[in-house]
């Protein structure tokens, strides 16, 4: 059961989710904002969180440990490319243009959370994002590096791919071992693994589309787009319940 609040009313968990900084049209006013789908934060919500929205940041190292200090788990959300040049690349002609606000405030969050051990979900570039943290590298265009379009059919639609999730994992007790169909919508994918992570689910080209980290506190991550399944909250449900544990232990260090 989640920790009980004021009135003995549940506590339910507070879940920061990284936006995007875009350029967006409303009414008449076509300005920058933060964005981020509604599917993220509805599959907080609906696993019993509360979502947070964090848009990018100036000064993202100063800025990251007070807004962690609020929360109780992170969600690093999809978006554009990592770019290359934080895993020592040169960059492809087709990876998407830089966006180092992003890069530095998510981090930032990361660095932060590590540190704090606040559970965190990391999705599609999220899983990048992480991976190229840990010191991993990224392949920067797949149908190049594996000869398929598999995992972005583009158009805005999501392809179905099957991923096989290995026994023994965090991510198998969540949506259990074996064959699993995602949506997929990437053109980078993991190449070398970062320190301190541990693959737990594949494609049947080889192509790491998991993993989770060996060291303490909760770290998974996911290279598909789990929210967009909503007949499927597992993956959401579980970051909010080590968020409550979070919370739980938090309130008794306070």
């Amino acid at each position: 059961m989640p920790p009980a609040g004021a009135g003995g009313s549940p506590h339910r968990p507070v879940i920061g989710l990284t936006t995007y900084l875009e350029q967006a049209k409303q009414g008449v006013w076509d300005v920058r904002a933060a964005f981020l789908p509604e599917q993220y934060f509805d599959s907080v919500t609906a696993a019993g969180g509360i979502a947070v929205l964090l848009p990018p940041q100036p000064g993202p190292e100063e800025a990251a440990g007070p807004v962690l200090d609020g929360l109780d788990g992170l969600i690093l959300t999809g978006g554009l490319d990592v770019q290359p040049e934080l895993y020592g690349a040169e960059r492809h002609p087709l990876t998407d243009p830089a966006r180092p606000d992003r890069d530095a405030w998510e981090l930032a969050l990361l660095r932060g959370a590590e540190a704090r051990r606040l559970p965190v979900l990391a999705i599609c570039r999220g899983l990048q994002l992480v991976n190229v943290a840990r010191g991993g590298t990224l392949h920067q265009h797949l149908p190049e590096a594996l000869g398929t379009e598999r995992f972005r059919i583009g158009g805005g639609v999501f392809a179905t791919n099957t991923v096989a999730v290995d026994e023994g994992t965090k991510l198998a007790e969540l949506i259990g071992a074996g064959d699993f169909q995602v949506h997929s919508y990437h053109h980078q994918g993991v190449d070398r693994l970062g320190d301190g992570l541990v693959a737990t689910a594949h494609t049947d080209d080889g192509l790491v589309q998991a993993f989770e980290s060996t060291g303490e506190g909760y770290l998974v991550g996911v290279q598909w787009h789990p929210e967009e399944n909503r007949e499927d909250r597992r993956l959401f449900a579980g970051l909010v319940a080590e968020a409550s544990v979070y919370s739980t232990r938090s309130a008794v260090r306070a």
